[in-house]
């Protein structure tokens, strides 16, 4: 792909997908320009582990690239939407990474009718896995959503959604990887209480969880069925499953994605109010 990409914002999301599309070849990293406010030392850091380019203007950058990322912090988006909205032209396409963020507000604050694409990654983007939703805003046409899918799916799948979806996405995908490694944490803390070791249940875990998640997507059961297969009458995984239901673990995961996702919803409407009075 010989298109220029400008990163708006350096930081974890940002270089979590800088990194998968470096592994995939996707985007050599000569065509890849990095620029945020004011850490200095960590767009060194970005260059040096990826050999990008890096800018200390935003405005420069985005004049390089054919292709914008938005990837600061949600807060601070207004802020550099207008400071950039003067170098960001009609021939760019505008890709938010930004929870919350719409594409209308984003488009509000910007003078040229640029296609604004949003979307919602998971840090797992870093290694070629994330579970990406993205939806259309104002001025995205079918090529700039299919260059977008091309562009997630290099770091892992991508779903194509209703932007009214995404505050779920980011609860359900955005912010899941969190929950499994909670999960995670809470299973070795077991083994550590039975004398296993934690690199002994790091490995026992990891291909638990990666043999489990395959299982859900070639399987074709649903995971009831999958959790019934395994659970036998009086065994040791029932046992274990009483004690889930017991602390009420399956309502509590619900609930925890639902949250996320209403806190999605709760930042989008603080970002959107803050900028119709100015005060973002």
């Amino acid at each position: 792909m010989n298109k220029k990409i400008a990163f708006i914002g350096a930081g974890a999301m940002a270089e979590a997908m800088i990194s998968g599309m470096v592994a995939k070849n996707w985007a050599a990293p000569e065509n890849i320009i990095v620029t945020n406010r004011i850490n200095a030392k960590r767009l060194e850091e970005l260059k040096e582990n990826y050999k990008v380019t890096i800018s200390k203007s935003a405005s420069e950058a985005i004049h390089q690239a054919d292709i914008l990322i938005l990837a600061m912090k949600p807060k601070d988006a207004e802020q550099a939407l207008r400071l950039i909205n003067k170098a960001v032209h009609a021939d760019h396409i505008l890709i938010s990474v930004l929870a919350g963020i719409s594409t209308d507000l984003i488009s509000s604050l910007l003078d040229a009718p640029v296609p604004v694409i949003r979307a919602m990654p998971n840090t797992s983007a870093a290694i070629g896995y994330s579970a990406t939703g993205i939806a259309g805003g104002k001025f995205a046409e079918v090529k700039h959503m299919q260059l977008a899918e091309e562009l997630f799916s290099c770091i892992g799948t991508t779903t194509c959604l209703r932007e009214e979806s995404l505050h779920a996405v980011t609860g359900l995908s955005g912010s899941g990887p969190a929950y499994v490694y909670y999960l995670v944490e809470a299973m070795q803390q077991a083994a550590s209480s039975m004398d296993i070791s934690e690199e002994e249940a790091r490995d026992l875990i990891a291909q638990t969880l990666l043999g489990a998640a395959h299982m859900v997507k070639i399987s074709g059961d649903h995971p009831k069925q999958l959790r019934q297969k395994v659970t036998s009458p009086g065994g040791t995984t029932e046992a274990g499953i009483q004690m889930l239901d017991h602390f009420q673990v399956k309502n509590a995961i619900e609930q925890c994605v639902k949250r996320a996702a209403e806190r999605s919803e709760e930042l989008g409407k603080i970002y959107t109010r803050s900028s119709s009075q100015g005060i973002v």
